[in-house]
């Protein structure tokens, strides 16, 4: 009975819900930020609002997401995992909410280094360069890092499949990946989170 049950929690996830999780946390986002956003303060002066409020909910998701597949990651470098398939899924998740936290990351630069004394990286430069160099420029570059970890880690996961469980380089090389690609989303959460407080876009 424990075998089966082994087995049946290790086999591999199907594309269709690999979909299906994809497309309900895309579209969970995309409703939310459209209930939620005021319209009327999306263009103009104030246009920056959606991109950040795009870029702040998918790193938000990103997070959440990434938090479970750290876990799971630990459960299977150390050879105890049984949830593999929530594994598969939940790395093929994080790669395409990175993706998208990075394209809405660099829209909302666009309004963040706007030509004007109003923007925030006028602003920074101006009153506190330390800021713009150290919380934004290295915030900018380490938060990439977690798109091809994530995306080299899921690729291991679907290709090898169940392998992977048993091989102990391959555990190994998940985990690291995973742990590396969580690492960097947390210092670009962190710094992001600081950056707005001080001065939004």
């Amino acid at each position: 009975m424990n075998d089966d049950s082994d087995r049946h929690e290790t086999r591999e996830a199907s594309t269709a819900s690999l979909a299906a999780v994809v497309g309900v946390l895309i579209g969970a986002a995309l409703a939310f930020t459209a209930a939620t956003a005021p319209i009327s303060k999306l263009l103009g002066p104030g246009a920056g609002a959606l991109p950040a409020a795009l870029h702040g909910l998918a790193a938000f998701l990103y997070l959440f997401v990434g938090t479970i597949g750290l876990y799971l990651g630990w459960r299977l470098v150390t050879g105890r995992i049984l949830a593999f398939a929530d594994l598969q899924l939940l790395a093929t998740v994080s790669a395409t909410l990175s993706l998208l936290t990075i394209v809405a990351g660099n829209w909302l630069y666009i309004f963040y280094r706007a030509p004007s004394p109003e923007s925030p990286r006028s602003y920074f430069l101006k009153t506190m360069p330390e800021v713009h160099r150290v919380f934004f420029e290295f915030k900018e570059f380490a938060a990439l890092f977690t798109l091809p970890l994530t995306v080299a880690a899921a690729f291991i996961l679907w290709r090898y499949g169940a392998q992977v469980v048993e091989h102990r380089w391959l555990r190994h090389t998940v985990a690291v990946l995973l742990g590396l690609s969580f690492f960097y989303l947390a210092v670009g959460f962190g710094l992001g989170a600081a950056v707005t407080k001080l001065r939004p876009a």
